[in-house]
């Protein structure tokens, strides 16, 4: 990976965003704002935003968690198949081809794991992943920005949150990183090295 692979080489472990980093699923979040207020609509319930992941924080507390993740899942996993492989994706690929050594590495994401894991398989990106390390919203009880995800895919990497890296686009991923005391990278900053 050029230049980054001495920027990964000092951890254990790292572990990628998917959506805006690795890949860029075509999704309409917009359209799945708007199915998930369709769910809270079905229901006649008053939703308490329009802002989509907060639409999904409140679910459970609606009765709705269920419906609202299909929702948002339905649009993901098409999304995904559709997607396109950004130039970190096709960095990470070319050390898994043997361009370079790079630590065992996962996927943290606010996407569903399924929407994840159809994105890896259509990108070639499972070469440079560690399967098991591959953590959507749905795997653990929580999702980003609560680490809890983040912790389950680094330890499914063997490593310790002090010695792993955690490589995102958003605002979210920086603040999981920090609540969860792990190393960040903006992937802006590695695609610049």
């Amino acid at each position: 990976m050029s230049g980054v692979g001495s920027r990964l080489a000092g951890y254990d472990a790292v572990v990628y965003d998917l959506d805006g980093t690795l890949v860029e699923l075509a999704v309409d979040w917009d359209a799945v704002a708007d199915a998930v207020l369709d769910v809270y609509a079905e229901r006649a319930l008053i939703p308490p935003t329009e802002e989509l992941w907060d639409l999904l924080g409140a679910a459970d507390g609606y009765g709705v968690r269920d419906e609202v993740e299909e929702a948002i899942a339905g649009h993901e996993r098409p999304g995904a198949r559709e997607s396109a492989r950004l130039p970190l994706g096709d960095r990470l690929t070319g050390t898994a081809d043997g361009g370079g050594s790079h630590p065992p590495a996962g996927v943290c994401s606010l996407n569903c794991e399924d929407a994840c894991r159809i994105a890896v398989d259509t990108h070639g990106l499972g070469d440079a992943l560690v399967s098991d390390a591959i953590v959507g919203r749905d795997t653990v009880a929580t999702h980003k920005p609560d680490p809890a995800s983040l912790f389950a895919a680094i330890d499914r990497l063997g490593a310790a949150p002090e010695d792993a890296l955690f490589v995102g686009d958003s605002r979210s991923d920086a603040v999981t990183a920090e609540r969860g005391g792990v190393d960040f990278a903006w992937v802006s900053d590695l695609l610049a090295e």
